[in-house]
Parts: C-alpha cells; structure tokens; sequence
C-alpha cells in the first residue's frame, strides 16, 4: 500500500524522518521489554515460582543444568525439526494477525470490526474442533498437519494478490480470515498431539513449554517484523512474507517421521466419538473443571489481545508501532512464563500454579485498562502474558498427562477449542460493547469476572490436582 516516495526532495525527506522515527520508537520499545523482563521475574518470584513447593509452585531449577534439561529434548531429531519449523511459521502467523487487525483499524476504525475478523479468526473451533479431535484420533495427524499448512500458503497467498491487485474489502478480508480460521481449528488437536506422538511422556512438560516459549517467541519477532513492513514497504508484504513462512514449516513437516503414537479410537461413527469425547472431558473431576477455567480465562482475560490495534490507536495515540509495542510486550511476559513452566521438575502442585496464575491475567488486565501511558500499559500486558502462558502451558500439560491415549484427539480439541474460541467470543462481545461504552469498560468487567471464577476455583483446588496429578495414562 504505501511505497517510499519519490519525486519532490522535500517528500523523501519526510520519509526519511518517518523512518528515522520508526527506528527511535522501536529501539525504545525494546529498551522496554528488557525492563519489563525484568518485572515478571520479580512477579514471578513473588508470585511462588519458583522454588516455593509451600506454596503448590512445584520445585524448580533455573541453573543452566536445569536450563540444559529442559532444551535436551530439542536433542530428538524429529521435535527439533518440528520445533524449528513450527517457530518460523508461527512468526508468520503473528505477522499476519497483527497485519490484518491494522488493516481492518485502517479500513474501518471500527471495534466491532475488529471483534468480528478476531471472532472469525478463532471461533470456527467452537464449530470445526470437536469434529478435527475426531479425525486427529481416526486419522494420521501428520498428514493433516501437513495438509492445513499449504492450505495456509494459499490464503496468506491470496490476501497478498488481492491487496495489491486493489479488490481487497473489509467483507473479503473477514471470508478470507474466517477460512484460516476453519483450517487452523482443524489442524489444532492434530498439531497438540503431535508433540505427545514425538517426544513420549517423559519429556512432555519440557515439550509443551519449549512449543510455548517458540509460540511467544513468534508473538515478539512477528508484531516487530510487521511494524516495519507496514512503515516501510507496505501491508501487502507481510501477507507475501508469511506464506513463505508456510511453506517453510510445510518442508520440514515433510522431514518427521512420527517415533510413537497413540493407539487409534477404536471406530463407532464420527458423532458418536465427538459425543464420548465431549462426555469424558465433562465427566473427569479434573479435566472438567480445569476446562471451564480456562473458558473464562479465554473469555475475560485473553480476549484483550485482540482488541490491542484499538488500544493502540484510541488510548494510546501510538499507531503501529505502538500496537507492536504492545503486542511484543505480551510476549516478553510469555516467553519468560513458558521457562518458569519449563523448569519444573516435577508436575506437584501445577494445578495451583494454574488457577493462581488465572488471577494474575485478571488483575494484570485490569491494570491495563486503567492506564493512558504507553510505557505502563505495555508493562501490564507483560505480567499478562507471563500469567497467559503459565496457564495455558499447565492447563495443557495437566490435560495431556491425566487424558485417556484414545481420547487424547478429542480431548485436546476441547482444549483447542477453548484456547481459540474463548478470545475469539470475548473480542467479539468486548467489541461490541466498544462502540457504546469504550474499550476500556468492557475489558475491565471481563478481568472482574474472571477474578471470581478463579477464586471459585481454588477453593477446589485439591480435588482437582489429585485428578489430574496422581492419575497417570498413557
């Protein structure tokens, strides 16, 4: 869309001033996120983790033996292959998720739009998931894998003629984002088993929080990428950009071969096996519950993710670099939650861990919502993402490890389901609700609400790790 300009001299000049900007702001940016770094390990620590067994933090060991432990499963040939190509293509999909949030503020400067392209994004798991949870324990979950991501190449593909070529509307980008949507929640349950199937048992706590700290790694790199794509060379690049991304992880998918798996559901009708799955996550006193929790933390926690290029431009006044900014700083929060996970030496006392870190994504989020400042709202989405992932990853490994091996598919759909279709519903109320009361106020009410779900949690806290922790399957 928008090319450096030539010309009148005094043009390149105010283009050259942009960019000297966009430099300035992004090195103060990063100067940021090292202190925000900085303030999650202090929360971390104040918070129990690590080393606080008292406190249900599990024991922990962030000495480089302990850092060594946890990267020795990258020393499997089939997990560093997928790993790596995993991380190249979900740098992609960042770049493009922010992209598309930017796009759509520019096309419309609407919020119920960008609830909506948020909702189209990641609510068909709520649709496609439990079918794909089926289909991942039928089928062979690699080929799906497979499948989804050149799927992928063609949609980030499309975008990128369309926008160029000029015939790009806001009704086309939601049909399009809706699409990815569908073949993301298609390929999830398939993809969380996956590292189940290449690493075994022993090593999945490591697995799950190196997957994490990859995925957050992404959520830093591709916002930064995306910025200076939008500021320089224009939108339709960062679409170009990330089906390469694609085709990267579609090659080295075609490089693993699969050391284990689970044994396949025995076959009684694709409903059938949605219904047994969706009845055995309800039933288990641990799964359950720790579900629901995360339903919430999706809904009222999660959701203000998506609504950031708002926050970006209305509160905070800094266009799209601001937006990179923030997003970043979510991920500076993240990746040091996904180590904090990573280290643990054993899985006692995770649940707690769990349900405490969902009050901190609640009270980080309303201090987000309190703040016009750049510097301290992005502060605030750290010690947010820090808890996200801390949950995200436990819930997770709690899901995977307590899970019978012939649900696991289904199982992990639900899971999928929650993570992609809880954000994607609370933008889009959030959203909504933005056009009569603000951004802030709806986001603020949903952190509210999630703080009680998460005390009503932990008052069963013990019924649900001994469900989940003390109940080993294969």
């Amino acid at each position: 869309m928008r090319r450096c300009p030539g010309g009148r001299s005094w043009r390149r000049a105010a283009w050259r001033l942009r960019c000297f900007r966009f430099v300035k702001i992004d090195c103060y940016s990063i100067e940021t996120n090292i202190q925000i770094f900085a303030v999650c390990a202090s929360v971390a620590r104040r918070c129990g983790y690590p080393n606080r067994p008292d406190r249900g933090g599990g024991p922990m060991n962030f000495s480089a033996r302990g850092l060594s432990a946890m990267f020795s499963v990258l020393r499997q040939r089939n997990f560093a292959i997928y790993t790596s190509g995993s991380t190249v293509s979900l740098i992609g999909t960042w770049m493009q998720r922010v992209t598309v949030g930017w796009l759509c503020w520019e096309l419309t400067g609407s919020g119920a739009w960008l609830g909506l392209l948020a909702f189209a994004d990641m609510f068909p798991s709520v649709i496609v998931g439990p079918l794909a949870g089926a289909a991942a324990d039928r089928w062979d979950r690699l080929r799906i894998a497979r499948i989804s991501q050149m799927l992928g190449l063609l949609q980030a593909t499309f975008l990128f003629v369309a926008l160029v070529a000029g015939f790009l509307t806001i009704e086309l980008l939601f049909a399009v984002v809706l699409f990815h949507g569908v073949v993301e929640a298609f390929n999830q349950p398939s993809r969380l088993a996956l590292i189940h199937s290449l690493v075994g048992r022993e090593r999945l706590g490591a697995a799950v929080a190196i997957n994490s700290i990859a995925f957050n790694l992404a959520r830093f790199v591709g916002p930064a990428i995306a910025g200076v794509l939008i500021a320089t060379v224009g939108v339709a690049w960062a679409f170009a950009l990330n089906a390469m991304t694609f085709g990267a992880f579609a090659l080295a998918l075609a490089a693993v071969s699969l050391v284990r798996d689970d044994a396949l559901a025995p076959r009684s009708g694709f409903l059938r096996e949605i219904v047994d799955g969706f009845a055995y996550s309800v039933r288990h006193p641990g799964i359950g519950p720790i579900l629901m929790l995360m339903i919430a933390a999706g809904v009222g926690g999660r959701a203000v993710v998506e609504l950031l290029p708002g926050f970006a431009a209305d509160v905070f006044g800094a266009g799209p670099i601001g937006l990179a900014a923030l997003t970043s700083s979510v991920a500076v929060g993240a990746i040091l939650g996904g180590f904090v996970v990573g280290v643990r030496q054993s899985y006692t006392g995770l649940t707690r861990t769990v349900i405490v870190s969902v009050f901190g994504i609640a009270l980080a989020v309303a201090a987000f919502t309190v703040t016009d400042t750049l510097y301290l709202g992005a502060a605030a989405l750290a010690v947010a993402g820090f808890f996200m992932v801390t949950t995200g990853v436990g819930s997770q490994t709690l899901v995977q490890l307590a899970v019978d091996g012939s649900m696991r598919g289904r199982v992990l759909s639900l899971h999928g389901l929650i993570f992609r279709g809880g954000p994607a519903l609370g933008a889009l109320l959030m959203g909504v609700s933005s056009e009569f009361a603000g951004l802030r106020l709806p986001v603020a009410v949903g952190a509210a609400i999630l703080a009680i779900c998460a005390f009503f949690a932990l008052t069963r806290v013990n019924a649900i790790a001994d469900a989940l922790e003390n109940e080993p399957r294969n």
